[in-house]
């Protein structure tokens, strides 16, 4: 569904905006940003180079009754919270609004001037308080990838084209984009060690994930039925789900990922939100013949129709060595988001059959997503370590090293519409803490 604010024509009296290839007005992402180290956090609307301060807006009387009461509840410390969890309706009518307002031609420009802060000059935080984070494993062609590096006869296990697959991670590790992450310590033992040792992980990787945003929660013991679980989505966002693989090769046996997982998980800082992405929904890819048609409790003929996202991925490195060289920083992969299994929808569905309870805020990861054209991790990349990446700058890797960057970017392109960005999610390793 599109409508006036996906407008091509459509342009700002913000500048940057016109022609930005994340932000422009038909964006419109959601955030939490910080002037001052000692301010508090504030709701915020991404245009162009700026960001437009909502409390602000409030405060100078410039939404509708509608929108202005659900703001103005005093709930600004939960940061989105309750704002998204009042629904899809809500959320139009301010991306509407806030649209409107920042168009070229808007009564208000002089009123909003002061109330646009340069987005260098803010901090930005994780949009949302988040009560929990789990991560799924929706990438057929990464499980594929990485199940042939252990079970080259049998990559795939039995279950997982019947049942989508996740874990539950580590809500409070979650940070924003530009948060330096520290190598974890835990315990190793590769085949080629007798016994397990305790120290730094040896082999750290990155994951190329998207992460979604529940908007609107659901009662515990009351599934979220398929056909309603999109409603559900507040947005979207980059998700890079770190991962010690030598700590998890080691303690993953039988009850799945720990340490390997719960020292960091960094987000990009924007909910792109649904309503941005109208234009860019695709088709769920067919799945291969022979494979098993999901239950119906996983099953929408809408969904199938509609609830995939069209995204282009990237992934870059940047090391000390090419920093000191100046050089350009290393494209590692690009693909599509297509390369999901299992739709955003289908997760919520899956997550909550049980009677789970879902609130809002929390975040789901979709799991890491490769395509034929780029692998979403080094563990696919080097093969498991053994065929390492040479870079221009004459250094070689087969996992993160300290001092290391990665940076994740997704943008959506369709003909007749002007492409949307998510901004960047990058993190840089530190050293380990002594042991």
């Amino acid at each position: 569904m599109t409508d006036a604010t996906h407008d091509p024509k459509r342009r700002s009296f913000v500048a940057s905006a016109n022609g930005h290839p994340d932000f422009p007005i038909q964006n419109l992402p959601f955030g939490l940003f910080s002037t001052e180290e000692d301010e508090p956090e504030r709701l915020g609307i991404a245009i162009g180079d700026s960001i437009l301060d909502l409390e602000g807006v409030l405060e100078a009387g410039l939404f509708s009754e509608e929108v202005g009461d659900a703001i103005d509840d005093g709930s600004f410390i939960e940061g989105w919270n309750h704002v998204l969890s009042l629904g899809p309706a809500l959320r139009m009518a301010l991306r509407r609004e806030v649209s409107d307002l920042l168009a070229e031609g808007s009564a208000h420009r002089a009123a909003l001037q002061d109330l646009l802060h340069a987005a260098k000059d803010c901090t930005l935080h994780v949009p949302m308080q988040i009560g929990d984070y789990t991560d799924f494993y929706a990438g057929i062609r990464h499980a594929t990838n990485v199940g042939a590096l252990f079970r080259p006869d049998n990559p795939l296990l039995p279950n997982y084209k019947h049942v989508p697959i996740g874990y539950h991670g580590r809500a409070s590790s979650v940070v924003p984009s530009g948060t330096p992450l520290r190598r974890p310590n835990g315990q190793r033992k590769p085949a080629s060690e007798s016994e397990p040792s305790f120290g730094p992980s040896r082999n750290l990787d990155y994951e190329l994930e998207l992460g979604i945003w529940i908007g609107g929660g659901n009662a515990l013991g009351a599934p979220i039925r398929i056909g309603n679980a999109a409603d559900h989505i507040a947005g979207y966002c980059l998700l890079n789900d770190w991962s010690a693989r030598d700590i998890q090769g080691w303690e993953y046996q039988p009850l799945g990922p720990f340490l390997a997982k719960n020292f960091g998980t960094t987000v990009s800082p924007w909910i792109v939100t649904p309503e941005a992405l109208a234009p860019f929904r695709i088709p769920q890819p067919k799945r291969p013949e022979g494979d098993p048609k999901p239950m119906p409790y996983l099953w929408d003929e809408a969904d199938q129709a509609g609830g995939a996202l069209g995204l282009e991925l990237e992934v870059f490195l940047l090391t000390p060595g090419l920093r000191e060289k100046k050089l350009a920083p290393h494209r590692l992969s690009q693909g599509e988001a297509s390369g999901l299994y299992w739709t955003p929808a289908q997760l919520v569905a899956h997550h909550t059959c049980g009677g789970c309870n879902l609130r809002s805020g929390d975040l789901l990861g979709t799991g890491t997503i490769s395509t034929a054209e780029g692998f979403g991790s080094l563990l696919e990349i080097t093969r498991g370590g053994k065929q390492p990446l040479t870079l221009a700058s004459g250094e070689t890797r087969r996992f993160l090293e300290d001092g290391d960057e990665v940076l994740l970017t997704a943008r959506a392109r369709r003909e007749g519409f002007v492409g949307i960005g998510f901004g960047e999610c990058r993190g840089v390793i530190l050293p380990a803490v002594s042991s």
